[in-house]
C-alpha cells in the first residue's frame, strides 16, 4: 500500500472497526442478543474510528461514525432502561 501509513490514529482506527465487526458478527450469530454488550461494542468502536477520522479526516466517514454512535447510545440507554425495569 502506498501512502498508507501504520500510525497510532490508523491502529485506533483498525481497533474501532475491529470491534464494530465483532459486534456486527455477534449480533448474527447469538441466540440471544446481550443488547448492552452489543451496543457497548458498537459505541466503543465508533469512538475509536471518530478519533482515528479527527486524525485522518473523511468527511462520509465522519458523518457515518456520528451518527453510529448516537444510535449506540440511544440503544444502551433503552437496553440499560430495560435492565432496570426486569
Amino acid at each position: 500500500m502506498s501512502g498508507v501509513s501504520i500510525d497510532l490514529a490508523n491502529l485506533v482506527g483498525l481497533g474501532g472497526s475491529t470491534l464494530m465487526v465483532i459486534a456486527f458478527i455477534y449480533s448474527n450469530v447469538a441466540k440471544v442478543l446481550n443488547f448492552l454488550l452489543f451496543n457497548l461494542l458498537n459505541l466503543v468502536g465508533s469512538i475509536m474510528l471518530i478519533a482515528s477520522l479527527a486524525v485522518h479526516f473523511n468527511l462520509a466517514s465522519m458523518a457515518l461514525e456520528v451518527v453510529w454512535a448516537v444510535i449506540a447510545v440511544f440503544g444502551l440507554a433503552k437496553a440499560w432502561m430495560g435492565r432496570k425495569s426486569a
